[in-house]
């Protein structure tokens, strides 16, 4: 078979997505790879379909044994022999599974990196032709990434201990350069092929809100989206406490955290990939791999220390294509608690103090970038985008900040106030965060002020008759606008260039402001579904298949397959194979029962009709 036969007989699609076929030929052709692809883009086809097509069982490491045991379902509901080896496998299933290996009758392994240590799984893989390694979430492999793991950095030993130095693909959806070249060192990988699709997810909607009430706003939004939903928080406290808020208000929820035993992680996730439940409210120690496809919302109840993990966790929606929104609920102590958990984070015996302090200065400066996200009133898409090194349009049309109306309002006089205020005080030898500062410019009498003689400043009250919370709004702006740089483990503020060209040049300056949250809601995207009777019929079927055959709905298909389904309403088999992510063997195992509803709903709304 052809790679393109491989992809319409076991995945159901007609056609390869951007990078796809190249990363794949790559592999064929002996050649090792990185592959940086939004969540949602299809990097296990990338090593999936070579593998199909290679003698011998090729090896996936993978970092969660969460996304091993939904790949490996995914795969055999394809019709595709596939097994995983972690530490969650019973005695039974590995024996079973190491002599489907050894028999040749495993086409694909999932394997945890811990296991490349031991020397059961060393003693498999010598009886073993394994002619590719496959190793997703790669960024984990890197000091400089948000998720290292040390385990990864036996990979690079584990290939060259093999009898046959095998191909190996590296695939990660998140990724600086100088991460990519991390991958590449580290892995120890060969003359590769470097292929990055691009970061950007058009079906997601971004959204940012500053409420004065966190827990209103949350349910507001879970009540209004509804769908499967993450909600993430910075600690175990916060999780708890939301998830017992929605309960109480009526809403489908569970929580998940590292406190869990294994057992009841493992439960707790089962009730949401079955949707038992429609809210996570997790820390986050969940997600990464996870393969829901259908999860319409995520929810950051508090901001993430960095771009990476938000834009990570975030595209934990819409992986199925079908539009979805991630909206982060921002505050001032959000930030606060970040910094903290910087400063305790990086007490870890495999760096050496100085290596301890470039890493905490690093992640100082990835928090900086991240407040900047919360408070920019430029499109979202396009800020993160831009991170990440990658050219973007300057207004997407689908986040919060292309969407609302602002009024731009001439903050010139304040901005000149907040930055000679920031300037007196580096002159008397010290620097001071954006709280003081926004204290000394409204005249507060905090004891700091007094202590520091910065009542004598002669910035000290002159933004007196204005706001302390609209104070604090513009310093955010001119955060966000690179006036004024974030520095240090005390968070302080200081002057940029930029702030300095702002002074001398004597230029105005206009602060985007909202009105009263408006938006021009035909240019947020929304999932259309064409006869939403038929797509509920087609969940309902879907989830009885899911409860007596014990996997997740979305294996059986995803909702994109299903909206896919009721718009086009196939009449026979030959029509249900044109359906995308409808391949041969979910064809001949599902076609009747799910072309019998539609022709049921067929008849029955024609039966009316002259």
């Amino acid at each position: 078979m052809t790679k393109l036969d491989v992809l319409r007989k076991y995945f159901g699609h007609e056609q390869f997505r951007d990078a796809q076929e190249t990363l794949i030929d790559s592999i064929l052709c002996g050649r090792d790879c990185v592959g940086v692809m939004p969540t949602g883009a299809g990097k296990s086809v990338c090593f999936q379909v070579p593998a199909l097509m290679m003698n011998g069982t090729a090896i996936v490491i993978s970092p969660l044994i969460s996304l091993m045991r939904d790949q490996v379902n995914a795969l055999r509901e394809n019709g595709i022999s596939a097994g995983c080896i972690n530490s969650s496998v019973s005695e039974e299933e590995l024996r079973k599974t190491c002599l489907k290996a050894v028999n040749g009758e495993l086409k694909i392994l999932y394997a945890a990196p811990e296991r490349l240590e031991t020397e059961s799984f060393n003693r498999l893989c010598e009886n073993l032709e394994i002619p590719l390694v496959a190793v997703d979430e790669a960024h984990c492999v890197s000091h400089w990434g948000q998720d290292f793991r040390p385990s990864y950095l036996k990979i690079s030993g584990f290939v060259k201990s093999l009898k046959k130095r095998p191909v190996v693909a590296a695939f990660t959806a998140t990724a600086t350069d100088i991460v990519k070249k991390d991958i590449v060192n580290i892995l120890g990988l060969s003359d590769p092929l470097s292929v990055t699709t691009g970061f950007d997810r058009p079906n997601l909607f971004f959204e940012v809100r500053t409420p004065e009430y966190k827990d209103i706003e949350l349910l507001k939004i879970i009540r209004e989206n509804g769908g499967s939903t993450i909600v993430y928080c910075a600690t175990r406290k916060n999780v708890e406490n939301v998830c017992e808020m929605l309960k109480e208000n009526g809403i489908k929820a569970a929580m998940y955290h590292a406190g869990f035993s294994a057992e009841k992680r493992k439960a707790v996730q089962d009730d949401f990939l079955y949707d038992r439940i429609d809210v996570m409210v997790a820390t986050n120690a969940f997600g990464m791999g996870i393969d829901k496809s259908n999860i319409s919302l995520v929810v950051h109840y508090n901001m993430p220390k960095d771009l990476e993990s938000y834009y990570q966790e975030a595209g934990r929606a819409g992986r199925d294509g079908s539009a979805a929104s991630c909206i982060l609920l921002f505050s001032q102590r959000d930030a606060e608690l970040a910094k903290y958990m910087i400063d305790v984070s990086h007490d870890d015996a495999n760096f050496s103090a100085d290596e301890q302090q470039l890493l905490k200065e690093r992640d100082y400066k990835r928090l900086r970038s991240m407040i900047r996200y919360c408070s920019t009133t430029r499109c979202l898409r396009s800020f993160i985008l831009d991170y990440f090194g990658e050219k973007s349009p300057k207004s997407c049309k689908n986040c919060s900040n292309c969407c609302k109306d602002f009024a731009a309002v001439d903050v010139t006089v304040e901005a000149q106030k907040i930055l000679s205020c920031i300037f007196r005080i580096k002159q008397q030898g010290k620097s001071e965060g954006k709280t003081l500062i926004s204290r000394i410019l409204t005249g507060n009498r905090d004891r700091r002020i007094s202590e520091n003689n910065y009542d004598k400043l002669s910035t000290y009250a002159i933004m007196k008759d204005i706001p302390i919370r609209k104070v604090r709004e513009i310093i955010d702006f001119l955060i966000a606008e690179n006036y004024i740089d974030i520095a240090g483990e005390r968070s302080v503020c200081e002057l940029t260039k930029k702030a300095d060209e702002f002074i001398k040049d004597k230029k105005s300056l206009k602060m985007r402001l909202p009105k009263e949250n408006q938006y021009k809601k035909a240019e947020k995207m929304k999932s259309e579904t064409a006869n939403p009777e038929l797509f509920e019929q087609l969940r309902s079927v879907r989830r009885e298949l899911s409860s007596k055959l014990g996997v997740p709905p979305y294996v059986i298909f995803s909702d994109s397959s299903l909206r896919e389904m009721s718009a086009k309403m196939p009449a026979n088999i030959d029509e249900f194979l044109e359906i995308s992510g409808v391949g041969m063997l979910k064809a001949e195992r599902y076609g009747k029962i799910f072309l019998n509803v539609i022709n049921n709903y067929n008849d029955l709304n024609n039966s009316g009709k002259t």
